[in-house]
């Protein structure tokens, strides 16, 4: 078999059990894989909006969810609340690929779901389906991004915003930071720009200077650049085996 990373130590900028596919994908292309968990994730500082939400989910057209964390958070909220039936009487829409499998990992169907994993791709998904009178809720991080509310807002769809969680920079141990500077990475792989700006802030730049560095998305790859860091490759789609297939290319030009 052929091993298209064999040897190659990479990076992986967030909890394994968050990367899990991803890093048995690598592995299985003989790459040597570290995690550093770079954000906690955290529940809404008040969580009085989500579990309102949640309560009147049906009164909602659509159920907009731009990441896994947003589904998870979501439908907790939902079982608290005694709620879960009523999502089958509302339209569901994904930002991409994983959050679409998080969603189906309910048991529950995807009406929307872009190519590429961003909001403005979901934004351009969902303008054609939806009315002026329609009510769309977007469970989402508390710093996530807003071109899709804004989008939408423009359309003059009614939206409902409630933060779902919020994520905080985590605390990089010394001896994490002993085993980067002692054997660099050759790859880092980075699946957010929040994740991109915790490495700044908490590991610093020195063990990017020899590395490869590979963005899940367009999104992502625009924030390391505004960062003065070099992007080697971007994946095509945000899944696992597209990140693989995009240090492939990073490693191999």
């Amino acid at each position: 078999m052929d091993r298209r990373l064999d040897g190659i130590r990479i990076l992986v900028t967030r909890p394994r059990e968050r990367a899990e596919e991803l890093c048995f994908l690598l592995e299985d292309e003989g790459a040597e894989v570290l995690s550093l968990p770079l954000l906690e994730l955290h529940p809404p500082e008040d969580p009085r909006p989500l579990a309102s939400a949640a309560e009147h989910v049906q009164r909602y057209h659509w159920v907009v969810f731009a990441s896994p964390s947003a589904v998870e958070a979501f439908l907790e909220a939902l079982r608290l609340a005694g709620t879960l039936d009523r999502l089958s009487r509302v339209k569901l829409a994904a930002v991409g690929p994983r959050t679409a499998r998080a969603v189906e990992g309910y048991g529950l169907k995807v009406e929307a779901e872009p190519n590429e994993g961003t909001g403005a791709a979901l934004f351009t998904a969902l303008r054609d389906v939806l009315g002026p009178e329609d009510d769309v809720l977007l469970p989402a991080a508390e710093e996530g991004r807003r071109e899709l509310e804004d989008g939408l807002r423009d359309l003059g769809v009614r939206v409902t915003r409630v933060t779902a969680y919020r994520s905080a920079p985590a605390a990089v141990e010394p001896e994490a930071l002993a085993q980067l500077a002692a054997s660099p990475p050759q790859v880092v792989l980075f699946a957010s720009p929040r994740t991109a700006e915790a490495f700044v802030e908490g590991v610093g730049r020195e063990p990017l200077a020899s590395a490869k560095v590979v963005a899940i998305g367009p999104t992502t790859a625009t924030a390391l650049t505004q960062l003065g860091i070099p992007v080697a490759a971007v994946a095509e789609r945000p899944t696992p085996e597209a990140l693989v297939d995009a240090t492939v290319r990073a490693v191999h030009g």
